[in-house]
């Protein structure tokens, strides 16, 4: 039996993660009666749909092609952050010195302890989305692949199931790099690389997003010669310029090398070594590692699931078109995660499921739209964004005002001597309305909730009541009132509040209060 890339090496902690999200011996059901509810795809949507629509008394089919638990779970944020976690102790290892005493340069990293505890992890994890576990929560499993058939049908296998309505979940894939070698010299993805056994040396990573800025981090700080190759002009270009210049001097410091405006060419392999050819400013460069890693981004995966035969539109780029509503082309049919959404997160998919669950099952109205959604890289530091940014805001005609408040401003990130950040907020112009925040600090993806939830309530209150001032506005005013422990590092969202009212004491009002106070001396 052929043994996936993701449960290798089938140790004790792969063989529990088969066991829970792709059973060997897993005989699915047999189908009986139209399903309120058949979902193609087993990762974070798909399983929130089934999960949340089996609870509410629907009779629900869940359909997974590969693992569940989907990239999440298997190959994405779980073993992910359970490397960075270990890359963050061992660069806390390395600086201690600062703190208290010197230690050895030569303390090195077990990188097979590194991925043996990940392994154990996502395998303990991996129980809560297990297929026994949706069985008992009343889903009908099926393990293969889904293939529309015709209107309210559903094909697995052999199987032919029916619906009333249908939800696809099926997620992305890894995107390849069109460039020659890259299978030849077994370029690993996120889909691979938590199945390495062996320390590579020399790594490089091609994609400067995220993930690729996220691994490339921790193999360096693992003890990794790293080598990030980004074809844009600055890496994690989907963020503010400030905040990625910062998180580049962190990887610089870590000893990750960045390349930008360079261009991978082509690869090739001469016995152990893999040569990787680019091209920057002009000129040819090539690169000798044992190991290469592509980031580059991610591919909706919308092929093979007989789309055109049920009038379901997409694109192989965008993914399955969908109105605000989550429903496709197709009004039995609808979508959610990373197969129709731009915002490609666990977290964005969850409540998309939400959405989907309303709308398909009590004719719902719930708009996607409607939704706050952050993000977060997790390098160190991390940069969390929540909103637009300035450009963006402009290109809908909002003009914005900036507030930002340096992490060298705040007691507790300079007692811990993490002063290389901020925190920074974009509101409506002559408001405090936010508009979107970014927030670079050890841990702002924990700190962007905050902002978060301001800008969640505001967006919940009917304009009608905000005309008769019957309920407030959560902005920047509101943060500044709000109390926080000292010393804290989310002291910064409050100090942003002081900043948006020191604005209010105009040079007027300030001589009001001098009237005032001289009167009532």
């Amino acid at each position: 039996m052929t043994i996936l890339p993701q449960f290798q090496p089938l140790d004790e902690h792969n063989t529990k993660l088969r066991d829970n999200v792709r059973p060997v011996d897993w005989s699915g059901p047999v189908p009986s009666g139209r399903y309120n509810l058949v979902v193609i795809g087993a990762g974070t949507a798909g399983l929130v749909t089934a999960a949340g629509a089996a609870g509410l008394g629907a009779k629900v089919a869940l359909i997974e092609r590969e693992l569940m638990g989907g990239d999440c779970l298997n190959v994405g944020c779980v073993p992910s952050k359970a490397l960075i976690s270990a890359a963050r102790s061992a660069a806390a290892v390395k600086s201690v010195g600062k703190f208290v005493v010197k230690v050895s340069s030569e303390a090195g990293v077990d990188f097979s302890t590194v991925m043996e505890r990940m392994r154990k992890l996502r395998a303990g994890i991996s129980l809560h989305d297990s297929a026994k576990r949706f069985t008992e929560l009343g889903v009908d499993v099926y393990f293969g692949s889904a293939r529309f058939v015709g209107e309210g049908q559903v094909q697995v296998g052999e199987l032919t199931l029916e619906y009333r309505r249908a939800v696809i979940c099926a997620g992305a894939c890894a995107e390849e790099l069109p460039i020659p070698g890259v299978r030849e010299v077994g370029a690993l993805t996120n889909e691979t690389v938590f199945s390495l056994t062996e320390f590579p040396e020399r790594l490089a990573v091609i994609g400067a997003g995220p993930f690729g800025c996220e691994m490339a981090q921790s193999f360096a700080r693992f003890g990794s010669q790293v080598t990030l190759i980004e074809m844009s002009d600055r890496i994690l270009m989907r963020e503010d310029a400030d905040a990625g210049a910062i998180v580049q001097r962190s990887m610089e410091r870590d000893g990750v090398r960045i390349l930008v405006n360079a261009t991978t060419t082509r690869m090739a392999r001469t016995g152990g070594v893999i040569t990787v050819s680019f091209r920057q400013d002009g000129e040819d460069y090539s690169i000798d590692v044992d190991c290469v890693l592509v980031g580059i981004g991610r591919a909706p995966n919308v092929t093979d699931l007989g789309l055109e035969k049920v009038g379901v539109n997409y694109d192989r780029q965008s993914g399955i078109e969908v109105n605000d509503r989550l429903r496709t082309t197709n009004p039995r049919i609808y979508a959610a995660g990373d197969v129709c959404s731009r915002y490609k997160f666990t977290h964005a998919a969850d409540f998309m499921a939400r959405i989907v669950i309303q709308n398909t099952l009590f004719m719902g109205r719930a708009k996607a739209s409607a939704l706050t959604i952050p993000w977060c890289t997790y390098t160190s530091p991390e940069l969390a964004h929540v909103g637009m940014h300035p450009a963006d805001a402009e290109q809908i005609g909002i003009v914005t005002e900036t507030y930002t408040v340096s992490l060298s401003d705040v007691d507790r990130s300079i007692l811990a001597g993490t002063t290389d950040g901020f925190v920074r907020a974009h509101v409506r112009r002559g408001t405090d309305e936010i508009v979107g925040a970014t927030i670079v600090a050890p841990n702002a993806g924990d700190m962007i909730g905050e902002i978060t939830l301001a800008m969640t309530l505001s967006r919940r209150i009917p304009r009608w009541k905000r005309a008769l001032r019957m309920r407030k506005r959560v902005g920047l005013a509101s943060l500044g009132s709000t109390i926080h422990p000292y010393p804290t590092e989310a002291e910064a969202i409050r100090k942003l509040g002081d900043q948006y009212n020191r604005t209010r004491l105009t040079p007027f009002v300030k001589r009001l209060f001098g009237i005032w106070l001289r009167w009532t001396r």
